[in-house]
């Protein structure tokens, strides 16, 4: 089964041409050289015309492995509550991205929480809107799609776990991709200053600390569960630093500084 796409020509262009024209408006004008291999990666997930510059710049910086495994914020919260997908490939305007199977199989048949369940991802962007980007910039990958809801930290390090030893017992390398935005629907200032602070937690690779001021904050951010699940991942698999590729706000594009979402493209290596 090949999943088809739910938000092209909503969230992208739905159009080969026009995506390529659109992500091709991203690429800087000297190329860039990538920093090292990269362990994770925080990529915002909303409509490319916001947060494409920072997914793709972010990208660009890093070399990625060939498995990918994509974390996305369960947003819809339909179905399972941590799922993954039993399809083989999801299409995109740019073809189809195919599923790592054996991966899905061995960590939905080991894990405690992660589910096979197609129907959670129905109504949701979150992953999705990542493979087009990806398809564009590193082209042959397979990718392993699971949601995670808002739950407690335990279960994202489970998850965590879960994620390493498949890996491990089926010899991949992968690059763990979180996929969640910042402070939602808030002024440019407010945003800016509470996005800093969950910044500065993710770059100094704590979790904890990024739980902590999230609602120490109460900030709106969706990435959270994504984010601390990477960030655990990573630091078992030896991640020593993290760094800040890129940040802006929804007012770059909309100017309105009012009601803002705030985007941060981070790499963990």
């Amino acid at each position: 089964m090949i999943k088809k796409p739910n938000f092209a020509g909503s969230f992208y262009p739905e159009d080969y041409t026009d995506l390529s024209n659109l992500l091709e408006s991203y690429a800087p004008d000297k190329p860039i050289k990538p920093k090292t291999n990269a362990l994770g990666l925080l990529l915002p997930h909303a409509a490319y015309f916001c947060s494409g510059e920072v997914a793709y710049k972010t990208l660009i910086s890093y070399n990625l492995e060939n498995t990918l495994v994509i974390l996305g914020t369960h947003h819809s919260l339909s179905g399972a509550p941590f799922a993954t997908s039993c399809a083989e490939g999801w299409q995109t305007p740019f073809g189809v991205a195919a599923i790592d199977t054996e991966f899905v199989k061995n960590i939905s048949q080991e894990s405690k929480y992660i589910e096979v369940d197609e129907n959670a991802f129905n109504e949701e962007h979150s992953i999705e809107i990542q493979i087009p980007l990806l398809q564009y910039i590193k082209n042959k990958f397979n990718f392993i799609p699971i949601l995670i809801s808002e739950a407690e930290k335990e279960i994202y390090k489970a998850i965590a776990l879960d994620i390493i030893k498949t890996a491990k017992d089926l010899k991949r390398n992968i690059t763990i991709i979180a996929s969640g935005d910042l402070t939602h629907y808030e002024s440019q200032t407010q945003a800016e200053y509470k996005d800093a602070e969950a910044i500065k937690a993710i770059l100094q690779l704590d979790g904890d600390k990024l739980l902590k001021i999230k609602n120490k904050l109460n900030i709106s951010m969706c990435a959270g569960a994504p984010t601390y699940t990477m960030l655990y991942a990573s630091k078992q698999l030896g991640a020593k630093k993290a760094e800040l590729i890129m940040y802006n706000t929804s007012a770059a594009v909309t100017n309105d500084f009012g009601s803002v979402v705030g985007y941060a493209g981070i790499g963990v290596s």
